[in-house]
């Protein structure tokens, strides 16, 4: 494996498979979004899906508490703190460091802003709801540690694919459910949240890697030329 396959957050086998699993995603966000703008009460499959959950036994419900908590301020600060802790002690990787933070903080942001423009409520008018930003958070971080993991097992396209998507559908999945179970939001706006982190985390992925190699070809350029100007005058 080489150096530049452990530093690029966005492997190149991915970019195209992710920037079409984006596109399609944010197809969903945006249909969503206008289908249930405004909107207070449970569309059909809404309806169905909370049926189909409803009356989990208390421990399940202790289950979802604590996926909630998770999402919540502290929950999440937690893990952040966790995986930058890990990025930067384990991988020596500030690059990725870097994707946890802004990707995170950009698809959080991106859910509120949504959330605003969208106006869909939950138990009043009070309670924005789409799209799920706990379900967006426990994706997008899942997203960003499976990148990772991808980069440094050197994963191709198709096995990268898998498991970036997988982990993304496994951790989507378990908040978007507990949020379901609580009552905090509708199945589709767990769904809303989940396509938000397909669409931005492979975006900041691809943001941070051109960044960090527009600023590591800058400092070389620079190196270069001081040893330039430092051999013009030792020379004779």
């Amino acid at each position: 494996m080489t150096r530049r396959q452990v530093s690029t957050m966005l492997p190149p086998s991915l970019r195209v498979r992710l920037g079409l699993i984006g596109g399609l995603a944010a197809l969903v966000v945006l249909a969503l979004g206008v289908v249930y703008a405004g909107d207070g009460q449970p569309g059909r499959v809404d309806g169905r899906v909370w049926s189909a959950l409803e009356g989990v036994g208390p421990l399940w419900r202790r289950v979802a508490l604590t996926m909630d908590f998770l999402g919540d301020p502290a929950g999440s600060a937690m893990l952040i703190v966790a995986v930058v802790t890990g990025c930067l002690l384990l991988l020596r990787s500030p690059r990725a460091a870097v994707l946890v933070i802004a990707g995170v903080a950009l698809t959080v942001g991106t859910t509120t802003l949504l959330k605003h423009v969208v106006g869909r409520t939950i138990h009043g008018d009070d309670n924005l709801a789409y799209p799920s930003g706990h379900t967006a958070f426990a994706t997008a971080l899942a997203l960003v540690v499976a990148l990772l993991a991808t980069g440094r097992l050197g994963l191709g396209g198709t096995a990268g694919t898998s498991l970036v998507l997988g982990a993304a559908l496994v951790a989507g999945a378990a908040m978007g459910w507990a949020q379901v179970v609580l009552g905090s939001h509708y199945p589709t706006d767990a769904l809303g949240g989940w396509c938000t982190a397909l669409v931005v985390i492979p975006a900041t992925a691809w943001l941070v890697d051109r960044t960090a190699d527009r600023l590591s070809e800058r400092a070389a350029d620079r190196l270069e030329d001081r040893m330039s100007d430092a051999g013009r005058r030792g020379g004779p």
